[in-house]
């Protein structure tokens, strides 16, 4: 049964594509995974300043498709656009995931105080606004501080992914008083190794956290959980 899973990946840029699949490779090497790149989702992002009108129609119409391509999943993994993957989850019965979810459910249960941490500044009210949103849901509160990391994404869009690490784990080095990091973007897990040696508390990933519940999600399915 496991053959027949068609989890469809939907990058907004490449620097996602290449965390998702180690992660996949790492936590669930079974899994049949297919990429869907439409890198100008986030050119056009930032060069508006915000989610330009037509993201909405964009969307439905990358969802359809995988729908149309018999995927058994879908992960969207560009943090910027969380609101907009939420209203396709009403529109399709196949799981669909957006790149936070996981991520923030595993905080939530943690609890404590949490640094978020991204280095591209349109995902900071998305992320934030994803998080309350679920928090609401649950009754409860956390102690959340969003910081944009500067230069590691001119870094990486740069090609100097050395860099882009350093310029993260130099940032998770300065932390002091949390119970959890978190790292709010696919495209920063590289750093999650070098970062994780500075830190004296957990530091957690997007894709890793969206590649245990896809597997959680998908093969408890199969065996009726």
């Amino acid at each position: 049964m496991a053959a027949l899973q068609k989890i469809y990946l939907i990058h907004a840029g490449d620097v996602s594509m290449k965390p998702a699949l180690a992660s996949f490779a790492a936590l669930w090497p079974e899994a049949r995974v297919m990429n869907l790149l439409e890198d100008s989702l986030v050119l056009d992002v930032r060069e508006a300043g915000r989610l330009p009108d037509s993201i909405p129609k964009r969307f439905d119409l990358l969802g359809q498709y995988c729908v149309a391509a018999e995927a058994t999943a879908i992960l969207f993994t560009c943090s910027a656009f969380g609101s907009t993957i939420e209203s396709l989850k009403i529109k399709h019965t196949i799981p669909i995931l957006t790149p936070n979810e996981a991520l923030f459910e595993e905080v939530i249960e943690r609890g404590g105080k949490v640094a978020l941490l991204t280095t591209f500044g349109p995902s900071i009210p998305a992320l934030t606004e994803e998080l309350n949103e679920m928090l609401a849901l649950r009754g409860t509160t956390l102690e959340v501080d969003a910081m944009l990391v500067e230069g590691a994404f001119d870094a990486l869009m740069a090609g100097d992914h050395a860099e882009h690490d350093r310029i993260i784990a130099e940032k998770v080095a300065s932390l002091t008083g949390y119970h959890t990091i978190v790292f709010g973007q696919f495209s920063m897990a590289s750093a999650a190794a070098q970062a994780q040696k500075l830190a004296s508390v957990p530091v957690l990933t997007t894709p890793d956290c969206a590649v245990r519940k896809l597997k959680k999600v998908l093969l408890g399915a199969q065996h009726g959980v």
